[in-house]
């Protein structure tokens, strides 16, 4: 049975309308991802099978010291609590406290000391004087060398944070890269950094979408194949930094933005608050009620 939950989930996520998100989840056995690729090779939905589902609230934040720099996500169950002066003071004293400690994976972050206790020590206090659960989620700490600089931004108050190495940039267009990326969500550098697996899936849902394509019906096979190469190639170019078109002129690519100024983006990262998590029905009473009775 899928829930009308579900269903509007996956309207959210899609634009699709409710009977064919129905229609979709059925088919999927109620995968939510699996449905948005039916969607797309039916032709009912364009959306990604990548879109981020967001459906957690927190902050994401953004500091550098130096040649280091992190970014980091904490989360929390309402958009007021992200916003309390406490939770804010917790966000940047885990970020001065992680890029310092240089931690090298989730485990070792709720382990460093501060002070006498954990990080995990502090985010359990938060938790119990603030009233709701308060999660280190994710963090990234990037480093550069003396001759590239780094491009920071954040995006309704921490909504979204990216952080950008580049070569041979100014501060202000370092500033543009990271804003660039904040805003129009590149997954990689460029196309030569995208996985192959990426590619071919992309690939067999355009086949798909050409199957369902009755006004294709009669195109001959090379027509066919290079509207399909020419539809992947188009997908692939979105989810490429350089090869997408510069936000600020609207009609110049990255990459020739980066050309003129004889600069290179090394490497980039992008936070959003609460991407690919699902929210619990549960909220964080029930879950101590349910504590509670153990």
């Amino acid at each position: 049975m899928i829930s009308a939950k579900l269903v509007k989930e996956l309207r959210d996520l899609t634009g699709a309308g409710m009977m064919d998100c129905k229609k979709a989840l059925e088919a999927t056995e109620g995968d939510i991802q699996a449905s948005v690729d039916w969607l797309r090779e039916k032709g009912i939905s364009n959306a990604q099978k990548k879109s981020g589902r967001i459906a957690t609230e927190g902050t994401t934040k953004v500091t550098v010291k130096g040649n280091r720099g992190i970014v980091i996500e904490v989360n929390s169950e309402t958009d007021f609590v992200a916003k309390n002066d406490q939770f804010v003071e917790l966000v940047d004293t885990l970020s001065n406290v992680l890029l310092e400690a240089n931690p090298a994976d989730l485990d070792a972050a709720l382990a460093v000391d501060v002070n006498g206790q954990t990080v995990s020590d502090l985010v359990v206090a938060a938790t119990a004087t603030i009233g709701e659960k308060i999660t280190l989620r994710r963090f990234a700490i990037v480093e550069k060398s003396d001759d590239e600089v780094f491009g920071e931004y954040m995006h309704m108050g921490g909504k979204i944070s990216a952080l950008a190495v580049l070569k041979n940039a100014d501060d202000e267009l370092a500033k543009d890269m990271a804003m660039q990326i904040a805003s129009m969500s590149p997954q990689y550098v460029s196309q030569a950094e995208i996985p192959s697996e990426i590619i071919d899936h992309e690939t067999n849902i355009q086949v798909e979408i050409v199957k369902n394509d009755e006004s294709l019906s009669n195109k001959p096979e090379q027509v066919v194949a290079g509207i399909i190469k020419g539809r992947v190639s188009k997908s692939m170019q979105d989810i490429s930094l350089v090869d997408q078109i510069f936000f600020k002129d609207g009609k110049a690519k990255v990459s020739q933005v980066l050309k003129s100024a004889n600069a290179n983006v090394e490497s980039f990262i992008r936070y959003a608050v609460g991407e690919g998590i699902e929210k619990r029905e549960e909220d964080f009473a029930a879950e101590v009620a349910k504590a509670a009775q153990v």
